[in-house]
């Protein structure tokens, strides 16, 4: 069995309301990158570590997600991208921090996990690294939409906090989520033919965020886990992820409760701290949960052949 799992952010508070005009771009990305993937997983043409990289890649170049191309701007009108990724057999794991030019963070923080030894990269350093191991670089207004500016300058001109704008689409918010944190994060997790897992995490973070300002994504334990038993990527309030160790912790449940469970209690732990959001997790039974606890979170499923996505409360696996 093989299992290919993605999620593309999740936010919003109230009932569901039903798509917006930017989101079957979302699903059709997805819906794409889990049937090519999806099937190359399957053949044994890639392991899971490649799978969830890829994956990532493909929707980090969907510029209507906030990672790669389409991320959020921070406070200073700069786009700045964490990535981590993680492989299960071994525990090797790899991110890269506020790099600002990396075509793909998620590939640079692949080959982090490649070379061993640090498990972290941040800025300027980070970049330079990618570019050594092949990765392009662009500068860093190649990355910004102008959904994204719309956004910023939205949430400029109100003095609102941090990721209130964020899943604005139209930047007259047709999600009407103006008191709501965005999503912020794209994931990947996958079981491939010779049981191993893998996982991998991407983002532009929060609009208006400041300078400096780590989330859970690249943090191995909070935004992203893997061991040989499961493998986990997260979306929401970073901080309320970080203070909870949220994908390590589900691991450590995982065995005692089931994954079913796992997940719910992580979004239970972070609830009262502030971090609403969701989670993708797999196990290496090729049982696979989806859990959010907003209104709405991107995600889809490649498993036994068959691709389900979806957006709002209407579609588990």
């Amino acid at each position: 069995m093989v299992v290919l799992a993605v999620h593309g952010g999740a936010g919003g508070d109230g009932p569901w309301r039903g798509l917006t005009q930017a989101d079957p771009a979302r699903l059709d990305c997805m819906q794409r990158l889990l049937h090519d993937l999806g099937q190359r997983l399957a053949d044994g043409d890639i392991d899971a570590l490649e799978a969830v990289t890829l994956a990532v890649e493909a929707m980090e170049d969907e510029p209507l997600f906030n990672a790669g191309v389409g991320s959020v701007l921070d406070a200073n009108g700069e786009v700045t991208m964490d990535a981590s990724i993680m492989r299960g057999n071994d525990r090797s794991a790899g991110a890269v921090v506020n790099v600002q030019h990396a075509s793909h963070p998620i590939r640079v923080a692949n080959r982090v996990l490649h070379q061993g030894w640090p498990v972290m990269l941040v800025g300027e350093a980070a970049d330079a690294f990618g570019e050594r191991e092949g990765v392009t670089l662009h500068p860093n207004d190649r990355f910004i939409t102008e959904l994204r500016r719309a956004q910023w300058q939205k949430w400029k001109a109100s003095t609102l906090r941090p990721g209130a704008t964020d899943e604005d689409d139209e930047a007259v918010l047709d999600h009407d989520l103006e008191d709501t944190p965005g999503m912020g994060t794209v994931g990947a997790v996958a079981l491939d033919r010779s049981g191993q897992l893998a996982a991998a995490t991407s983002t532009g973070g929060m609009t208006g965020k400041p300078d400096g300002r780590v989330g859970d994504t690249p943090i191995i334990g909070a935004g992203t886990w893997c061991d040989d038993r499961v493998a986990v990527s997260c979306t929401g309030v970073g901080e309320a992820f970080i203070r909870t160790c949220a994908a390590r912790t589900l691991a450590f449940h995982h065995e005692r409760l089931g994954l079913d469970k796992a997940g719910q209690r992580v979004l239970d732990d972070v609830a009262p701290l502030g971090g609403r959001g969701g989670l993708i997790a797999v196990d290496a039974e090729g049982h696979v949960v989806l859990p959010f606890q907003t209104m709405l979170m991107y995600r889809g499923v490649y498993q036994n052949g068959d691709i389900n996505v979806g957006v709002g409360p209407d579609w588990e696996p």
